[in-house]
């Protein structure tokens, strides 16, 4: 009989990963990356915008280069084809720049690259962040989803932005959708009871 692949859902299932809740964890794992500029660069990347895998691996280098904070990333979504805007912040630039130069002098036109020269796989991407989670000893269940689940539960829970609008920006249907993927977490519900009037 044929091994499964733990990291495959059979057929009509799905494998749930974790946002990183934590912001000492996200310091921590910051400070884990700060010497390998290419994955500190991927990390900071993948939690400050709500991007797949599979898009964050089709960054240009030209997109950084000369690029200020308050600039846009322009793209066209994998998954949906549609076009998406993403708004390049501080810790964006300081984290991506540096590696975009390093890129351009080595004559790569992808940020993040194989070592065919082509797009770093997605799979890869998902193996990179179990082992960074692993080396900080983090609980739960990890993979390169949980870049964009991390920034949809500090959008939500850090800086208070509605459902609403961040159902606008994953593209969800509805905000039943919003809720489930950014993991509305048990405890939160436990306090809400106790707040009293």
């Amino acid at each position: 009989m044929e091994k499964m692949n733990p990291n495959h859902p059979e057929k009509g299932s799905s494998i749930k990963v974790d946002p990183i809740t934590s912001l000492k964890d996200v310091a921590n794992l910051k400070k884990l990356l700060e010497d390998n500029p290419r994955d500190l660069a991927l990390f900071v990347l993948g939690i400050n915008t709500n991007l797949r895998a599979v898009d964050l691996v089709q960054l240009r280098v030209e997109q950084f280069i000369d690029a200020r904070v308050g600039d846009e990333l322009v793209l066209k979504e994998s998954k949906t084809g549609k076009q998406r805007r993403i708004t390049i912040n501080n810790a964006v630039l300081t984290a991506v720049k540096p590696w975009a130069v390093q890129c351009r002098d080595q004559e790569q036109e992808l940020v993040f690259t194989g070592r065919d020269g082509g797009p770093m796989a997605p799979n890869y991407v998902n193996k990179l962040v179990k082992k960074w989670c692993a080396k900080i000893n983090l609980k739960g269940n990890y993979g390169s989803h949980s870049l964009r689940k991390t920034w949809g539960y500090h959008q939500r829970v850090t800086f208070c932005v509605d459902i609403p609008t961040l159902m606008e920006i994953f593209n969800h249907s509805c905000q039943k959708q919003t809720l489930d993927y950014l993991c509305i977490q048990p405890q939160e519900i436990k306090d809400v009871y106790m707040n009293e009037l």
